[in-house]
């Protein structure tokens, strides 16, 4: 594979790498990305993940799936061997032969890199690398001083910048939230302009119809260059099976037009147990690898070798009320397994992420963030969205747990960095500076270490409690609501060519004049 080195750059990129110089922003952590230094998880045993992986084998050849409305992806899926019978109009079932789906994916690489405009910012997606990336789909939005709200392009562009802002995120994400004061055949516009001209860190574009999903593509060609993005994976779709089984043709359609430019895709299954899914976690794991083993084939079908991820998302459900419930420990260990599977199919793996269904940014926030997030991580998944911000079920985007969800991904950097154990770390010398019963405040590996050795949060009020007494018992809540104000107080966006600029706009003006609002 051709190295980013010798590639050349997009325009409109820049070299510079932020340095804040504040608490949290270590230089001895920051990283484009995270190269894991721990191994992962394995929960279950070789004879259990054959059982799983032979169910999904039969749930693609006896129940199949539902394709609807796409008869271009029924022609992809037949002429590659799969058994296609017409439901009613414009609605397939399609079939796979155990094993079919597996071969095609073989084609799908095991890692790849997604261009940023800033070169520095590139990730790579797969292997060992891990990507944070912020939460993604909230109608509504909150903050301790106007509460729970529609999302605006204004906040739209605020989580831009703060994503862009935080040292601990390594990606834009894409419908951060839903700009619901502009058209919904027209908002996809803005959103990837808001990518585009206030990060310039990698991005996801826009799935919600094909044409939107070409416009995407069209808006990066003017950013990066027509003939980068022939070559590299500059964008990425985020796309959701209609489970149980049904890939309908709005998803059918999108999956395709990326795969074509050669752009990337994330196929997810939203699995709720009871509902949409089996109770049961085994089964739940065995239908959303079979769904999205047959999404991301589409992909290879229209263009083999465009990169994909495949993904899942796993809820559970309060049996007495029916409302889902995020941060539970099972789908916690239905991720640990979804990694193992990703790994045998030597896929790229979106899982889990800082999940929650607490309306405020509170305690039980944090417990269920942690209890997910931390089987992200074990899992080994490789793209993780809903890194920052995810509140209230997925349906609001708080700007006070997109802060402490960020300082917890900090912290997860320097986990994830695992125990060096060299000459230098062991620090024996540390112990016979000064001998038994001396303190090591001064000693010479401890001045060498003290600035990298501990992540520093910058947001954790780790003092005293009298001193937190005398100074106002600030909570961590309020101290999020500080923070996210300064750090856009702060925000400089990051330089863009004018020219690119001034085209990426009269592209945007010129397709919203084209068509009259909607909003449905």
């Amino acid at each position: 594979m051709e190295t980013p080195a010798r590639r050349r750059r997009p325009r409109g990129g820049t070299e510079r790498v932020r340095r804040t110089g504040k608490p949290g922003d270590n230089p001895g952590l920051r990283v484009p990305y995270i190269t894991r230094r721990i191994p992962t998880y394995d929960l279950l045993d070789e004879a259990s993940l054959v059982r799983i992986e032979a169910t999904a084998d039969r749930i693609l050849a006896e129940l199949g799936i539902e394709l609807r409305d796409d008869a271009a992806a029924m022609r992809l899926y037949r002429t590659a061997g799969a058994e296609v019978s017409e439901i009613s109009a414009n609605v397939w079932s399609v079939k796979f032969p155990p094993g079919m789906v597996r071969e095609i994916l073989a084609t799908a690489p095991a890692r790849f890199t997604q261009h940023a405009r800033n070169p520095a910012n590139s990730v790579e997606i797969g292997g060992d690398s891990m990507v944070f990336a912020p939460a993604y789909g909230s109608p509504f939005v909150m903050d301790l001083d106007r509460g729970r709200r529609y999302g605006t392009i204004a906040d739209f562009e605020n989580f831009v910048k703060l994503a862009q802002s935080s040292p601990w995120l390594h990606h834009s994400g894409g419908t951060i939230c839903e700009p619901t004061d502009v058209p919904v055949n027209k908002r996809h516009l803005d959103m990837v302009y808001a990518h585009m001209r206030y990060s310039d860190r990698a991005f996801l574009g826009s799935i919600t119809a094909a044409e939107r999903a070409a416009d995407s593509i069209e808006m990066c060609r003017i950013l990066f260059g027509a003939d980068f993005i022939d070559r590299n994976c500059v964008i990425m779709g985020n796309f959701n099976t209609t489970s149980p089984l049904v890939l309908d043709g709005v998803t059918a359609a999108g999956i395709r037009t990326y795969a074509a430019a050669g752009q990337g895709s994330i196929h997810l299954p939203f699995l709720l147990g009871g509902a949409v899914s089996p109770l049961t976690m085994a089964g739940a794991v065995a239908q959303c690898l079979a769904e999205t083993m047959s999404s991301a084939a589409l992909a290879q079908l229209t263009r083999p070798g465009a990169p994909v991820v495949i993904a899942g998302f796993l809820t559970t459900m309060n049996m007495r009320s029916g409302s889902p419930t995020f941060g539970t420990p099972e789908p916690a260990l239905g991720s640990l397994v979804l990694g193992q599977l990703a790994r045998r199919l030597n896929l790229p793996l979106r899982n889990a992420g800082n999940f929650a269904t607490s309306k405020m940014p509170d305690g039980q926030a944090m417990q269920q963030a942690m209890m997910s997030m931390m089987s992200a991580v074990q899992s080994g998944a490789n793209y993780i969205l809903h890194t920052a911000g995810f509140l209230d079920g997925l349906l609001s985007m708080s700007y006070e747990k997109f802060i402490m969800d960020s300082d917890m991904a900090g912290a997860l950097h320097a986990y994830l960095k695992g125990i060096e154990v060299t000459d230098d770390t062991l620090a024996f010398e540390a112990l016979a500076e000064k001998g038994p019963g001396e303190h090591l405040f001064g000693v010479a590996h401890t001045m060498r270490h003290y600035e990298t050795a501990y992540w520093d949060s910058g947001f954790n009020d780790d003092r005293t409690w009298e001193t937190w007494d005398e100074t106002g018992r600030v909570d961590a809540a309020t101290r999020a609501n500080q923070r996210w104000k300064e750090i856009l107080n702060d925000y400089e966006a990051p330089p863009l060519d004018p020219g690119t600029d001034e085209a990426l706009k009269e592209f945007i003006a010129r397709k919203k004049a084209s068509m009259p609002d909607g909003w449905y």
